[in-house]
């Protein structure tokens, strides 16, 4: 009998290696993590708070180099998830803001449009699909323009969805044609907004180095203010080892916006009770050339599996991307990973690193998954060509998961102040369609988490 995926409650600094060190500096803003939705975030207190620093801590050498440099690089419409979530809304403000800014920078991008194909069976999702997409309303900030949809869809038949792509499979009885997706250059688009926050008046980016231990401030006698914050400790290079020396600083808040690690920061300050795990989802990508894809110009998905509501898929299938070369790829395909033991091990926290290489062992059941739409694809056209993670907050099967954005206080965890003073921001289960939502997110963050009102809300 198959044993159930577990999920993985580690905690940072659990075997107490980093022992608590008084703060050296002080900044005003830290976010952890410059992944594309860590980078939005810096990028926007820079623009919005230039006279107050913002520090941006990396573990790796580069940007993105985890979950936003290992995806789809679609620029997604905002169709599937529940009308009222936080992945709705922010994709679809997203949306409009990427692809402004994209014009607005030459950011390479293109409006390819996407087919949601379905089958006779299948065709009742895509008609769901259609109807909310008509009852869809602007999300906040958005620039809406009177009588234009936010999300404009177009129901077609299998002929009207083969005239656009021959190859289809004539099993296709319908399709949901969606105009507003699109494909971007990620790293491109990550080095915009690196370059804005590095030439911003107080913006400064830190690679190779690596958070290891958090606190909560409490007062001391050395600070001439009350101040309110988190003291984090970061060591810079790869060895990370007892010998290694950490630097110390105190932020007055905090941007937890470090993806797959994202809840072990927050668990070393919780109970093991109350810890949160985190389920990592493998896909895999391959590239393909051969027969039954020539000519092929916009994005093609197959219905998800949907499980127990129309909302409670884990991935949107084995679906055709396009890069802007004209490269042709399929995936990802999603495969639970459980962590190498049953303890909640700091040891374990990355894992999921012995799992990026790509082999050939997912490519038969992708091209059994392509062929129900695509059936002249052979398989030896298939080749492995990268694998991305997902950071899952629930386990497969267990239904639709938002993002989650949660803040704590210093206060909460013996630290000084009050509720409402020196706030962490953790940002959880960043997943698809995090790309596509990460200047929303930074605006939602930035303008109203952080603000004094929330229209979000």
């Amino acid at each position: 009998m198959k044993q159930p995926v577990r999920g993985l409650a580690a905690a940072l600094n659990s075997g107490g290696k980093f022992k608590f060190k008084a703060p050296e500096v002080v900044v005003d803003h830290l976010v952890i993590g410059a992944g594309v939705v860590g980078l939005a975030i810096a990028q926007r207190l820079c623009d919005s708070f230039p006279s107050k620093s913002t520090y941006v801590v990396e573990r790796h050498a580069r940007a993105g180099e985890e979950t936003s440099s290992r995806n789809s690089e679609v620029i997604h419409s905002g169709i599937y998830y529940p009308a009222d979530s936080l992945k709705t809304r922010l994709c679809l403000r997203g949306r409009d803001l990427m692809y402004q800014r994209c014009r607005a920078l030459d950011i390479p991008h293109r409006k390819t449009g996407k087919l949601v194909v379905a089958k006779d069976n299948q065709r009742p999702y895509i008609e769901n699909l259609h109807m909310k997409a008509l009852r869809s309303q602007w999300p906040p900030y958005s620039n809406a323009i009177d009588g234009s949809p936010v999300l404009p869809t177009r129901l077609i038949s299998g002929d009207e969805s083969r005239a656009m792509e021959p190859h289809l499979s004539q099993d296709i009885s319908a399709a949901l044609w969606c105009p507003e997706t699109g494909i971007v250059d990620s790293h491109l688009f990550m080095e915009s907004l690196e370059h804005e926050i590095s030439e911003s008046e107080a913006g400064n980016l830190a690679y190779a180095t690596r958070v290891v231990r958090l606190d909560p401030y409490r007062s001391s006698k050395e600070m001439s203010v009350a101040e309110r914050g988190w003291v984090v400790q970061t060591v810079t290079g790869n060895d990370g080892g007892s010998g290694t020396e950490s630097d110390t600083i105190l932020a007055r808040t905090v941007f937890n916006a470090s993806g797959l690690s994202g809840p072990f920061i927050l668990n070393s300050l919780l109970p093991p009770e109350r810890r949160i795990p985190m389920y990592y989802a493998r896909g895999s990508y391959a590239s393909y050339q051969g027969p039954g894809v020539s000519g092929i110009s916009h994005l093609i998905y197959p219905c998800p599996d949907t499980g127990p509501n129309a909302h409670a898929f884990a991935s949107l299938g084995t679906h055709l991307t396009l890069d802007l070369n004209g490269k042709i790829k399929f995936g990802p395909d999603i495969e639970f990973l459980s962590p190498p033991s049953s303890e909640d091990s700091e040891e374990n926290m990355d894992y999921w690193t012995r799992h990026l290489i790509p082999d050939d062992s997912r490519l038969e059941k992708m091209h059994l998954a392509v062929k129900q739409y695509l059936p002249e694809v052979v398989a030896d056209g298939l080749r492995p060509d990268y694998v991305g993670i997902r950071p899952k907050l629930v386990p497969a099967g267990a239904g639709f998961q938002d993002f989650v954005f949660r803040i704590d206080y210093p206060c909460q965890f013996g630290g000084g102040g009050t509720v409402g003073e020196g706030p962490m921001i953790s940002l959880l289960g960043i997943e698809s369609p995090g790309l596509t939502s990460c200047l929303a997110i930074a605006e939602y963050i930035v303008n109203g988490l952080l603000g004094s009102t929330n229209p979000a809300q």
